[in-house]
């Protein structure tokens, strides 16, 4: 059985409680179960990774270069996460960035991201249905 990398990174552990005004209602385990319904009929699980500290998502990437694709939500290491980007650089699949939020429509140093440049696509704005279309993105990148 193949495996996709569900990381998540500062913050988001919080989901449901954490401003749902901005980020909604759904935790992290909503998600992660969302994102494991999607990709169930091609035989992948989900291998869902949360931390609040950049070094150990580094670890994270790092460790699972045998998965067949990651979903990544940087989080504000979007802005200036350069390890967790170069990490995401070495990682040998596809991978698509999301948010929660529409980062454009937010603060203006949101508005850059280091990580994105390197993904197969980015999801923005869309809320927790996001990992399900980031999802969906990898059914299609990740040939069968």
């Amino acid at each position: 059985m193949s495996r996709l990398l569900l990381l998540n990174g500062p913050n988001l552990g919080i989901l449901g409680r954490r401003e749902p005004e901005i980020y909604g209602t759904d935790t992290l385990a909503d998600i992660e179960k969302a994102v494991a319904e999607e990709v169930a009929d091609r035989g992948w699980t989900v291998s869902g990774i949360q931390d609040d500290s950049e070094g150990a998502l580094v670890r994270a990437v790092n460790d699972h270069p045998d998965t067949v694709g990651a979903i990544v939500n940087p989080g504000a290491l979007m802005i200036a996460g350069w390890s967790l980007r170069d990490a995401l650089a070495a990682y040998p699949r596809p991978w698509v960035e999301v948010h929660l939020s529409n980062v454009w429509a937010r603060e203006s140093f949101r508005h850059e991201s280091v990580i994105a440049p390197l993904a197969g696509g980015v999801v923005v704005g869309l809320g927790a249905y996001g990992y399900r279309l980031a999802a969906k993105a990898l059914l299609h990148l990740v040939p069968e």
